[in-house]
């Protein structure tokens, strides 16, 4: 049975002793177990054009797609984080969009599309985040979508050969030959050039204001650098924070990692800034 660990030391023998590799089914328990057990009895199960979500908290909704590279993850291996974003007052909706290798894009888009449209359609309003490939996710809906803002965990946003820190061996949540699997699994025919492969090449603009979180010494550092950059150039309101010394996702463990804590908190705090119309800080 997984439990989830209790502080930093406890988490990287488990993510170092669970490799996320294998079949797709094997990558998934890997994932599961390492994401660890969480309490439901707090969450709701709701559709949401047509889409199975779970739902948690009270507030202004935060539309937030997992990561796990379209392969694994889901709604429940992110319930942690979720809770924490709630108890902001934040409603954190996760979609359970389709995923490879039973699927080939564009059925995350798809389904992430029609998420947003009811949501826009229920409530007039379109608060954007995700993780990883969920952040990749969430800037592809935002390209296409008027959202209010956009809330990023180390998202992939280019994979045209832009990023130097893909080949980095510092992160053990992460490796760029696996990332790069992952994404031939669920985009085996679209040019890595396209904006759907890698958003940093699209028409930034578009984009509504921005925070970023990403941590210092994972392969994915530079999708975010470069993302920001680019951004801002566009003329994106944009925010980012680099948290030394943890690797990719570490968000996800915001009880056993005080710096995941702190970094949802200024999720939270951004997206409940625009969603007042103040300015976050």
């Amino acid at each position: 049975m997984s439990h989830r660990p209790t502080n930093e030391t406890q988490l990287r023998k488990l993510i170092t002793s669970t490799p996320v590799e294998g079949s797709p089914e094997a990558m998934r328990k890997a994932f599961a177990h390492i994401a660890g057990l969480h309490d439901t009895s707090d969450v709701e199960e709701i559709d949401r054009g047509g889409v199975r979500c779970l739902a948690i908290g009270v507030g202004p909704e935060l539309i937030w797609f997992h990561g796990g590279g379209y392969v694994f993850g889901s709604p429940e291996t992110h319930l942690t984080l979720a809770r924490d974003l709630a108890s902001y007052g934040l409603r954190i909706i996760l979609p359970a969009y389709r995923m490879a290798p039973e699927y080939h894009w564009p059925a995350p888009l798809e389904d992430a599309v029609a998420v947003t449209e009811d949501t826009l359609a229920t409530t007039g309003s379109l608060n954007l985040g995700g993780d990883s490939a969920g952040g990749h996710l969430a800037i592809c809906v935002a390209l296409r979508q008027q959202a209010d803002c956009l809330a990023l965990v180390a998202p992939n946003t280019d994979r045209s050969g832009k990023s130097t820190t893909r080949r980095r061996t510092t992160d053990i949540m992460n490796e760029d030959s696996a990332d790069a699997a992952l994404a031939s699994m669920i985009m085996p025919n679209v040019n890595p050039t396209h904006p759907d492969a890698s958003p940093l090449l699209g028409d930034l603009s578009k984009l509504p204001a921005m925070h970023l979180e990403v941590a210092a010494t994972e392969v994915l550092l530079d999708d975010s650098l470069l993302l920001a950059r680019q951004a801002a150039l566009a003329g994106v309101e944009t925010s980012l924070h680099v948290t030394p010394g943890l690797f990719h996702m570490f968000p996800l463990w915001p009880d056993c990692l005080p710096e995941g804590a702190e970094a949802l908190q200024r999720i939270a705090r951004f997206v409940l800034a625009k969603n007042e119309g103040l300015d976050a800080g």
